[in-house]
């Protein structure tokens, strides 16, 4: 049904000849300026891969993108206000030099945990929304993490508006052990409440979404929805593959692999996103009578 609803290139002529760049000049090209998909290997201009929202020009591979970067591209202009900023990490297991690895993610990326929240609109809706950070500790799960989550959807829950999470995620941060693991059942548990009181649900998983954040919030969405490409899934390929002693398909656990065998409702093009979801939210928004 979703799929109903969402529903000779020029090749520049080479040169004869052509001069290969010295070393020098090679040096003269600030770092930065070009970069090269994992993908196709082929090589643009930074800023034109920036214009694209990140997805390569050529082939149609999404790279990774930040929490803010993410919600430039998705949420309405000068509508976003970040909620819960000021809650940080402590060490309660007391493991060795955690919160100067923290610190430094920190500076590295200007924010304070591996996950965004915050209210906003999309196309005039107005929505909570979550978006994770791979660049923090690889996204990884802790106890601030599953706090942010958990009171965003209970703000999304007040206001009566739809909640959104982007996931990007490692799974679980091993270095609050237990405690981490406690944020599964207790961001599923505020969106069971959520669910029941009417609330709209939406998750988006991105290039990885794993561990623990997969087997908990990540897969309970009204709509589970998925960027192009992105890895999916509990535990690592080899694990499986040594536990069960079989060869796993070669697009095991990616996102087209997910909507083949039912996991999925649609994989959406980030160009494609908020067009669709805002469709979605569209939808929902429907108070009256059935047109039929």
């Amino acid at each position: 049904m979703l799929k109903d609803l969402f529903n000779k290139s020029n090749k520049p002529k080479k040169k004869k000849y052509a001069t290969i760049p010295s070393e020098a000049a090679k040096q003269d090209v600030p770092e930065g300026i070009m970069t090269k998909c994992p993908d196709c290997k082929k090589i643009m201009y930074t800023k034109e891969l920036q214009k694209n929202l990140k997805v390569c020009i050529h082939c149609g591979y999404h790279h990774g993108m930040s929490s803010m970067e993410r919600v430039d591209s998705f949420i309405d202009e000068g509508t976003f206000e970040e909620i819960d900023a000021g809650l940080v990490s402590v060490n309660p297991l007391g493991f060795p030099e955690y919160l100067d690895k923290v610190e430094k993610d920190r500076k590295k990326t200007g924010l304070n945990e591996a996950v965004l929240t915050g209210t906003g609109k999309v196309n005039g809706i107005d929505i909570v929304v979550a978006v994770m950070d791979s660049r923090f500790r690889m996204g990884s799960m802790g106890s601030v993490v599953g706090e942010k989550i958990t009171r965003a959807v209970e703000e999304a829950d007040k206001r009566k508006v739809p909640f959104i999470i982007f996931t990007a995620s490692g799974g679980a941060r091993m270095q609050e052990g237990v405690l981490s693991l406690m944020q599964m059942a207790k961001t599923s548990v505020a969106l069971k409440r959520f669910s029941d009181n009417g609330g709209l649900f939406i998750s988006v998983m991105t290039h990885p979404t794993t561990g623990g954040v997969s087997a908990s919030f990540a897969s309970v969405g009204d709509y589970n929805f998925a960027e192009p490409g992105a890895l999916i899934g509990f535990a690592g390929r080899r694990i499986i593959e040594q536990t069960i002693r079989e060869d796993l398909p070669e697009d095991f656990q990616t996102a087209e692999f997910l909507l083949k065998h039912g996991q999925l409702d649609e994989v959406i093009s980030r160009m494609e996103m908020k067009e669709k979801i805002g469709l979605v939210l569209d939808i929902h928004q429907w108070d009256g009578d059935l047109p039929w």
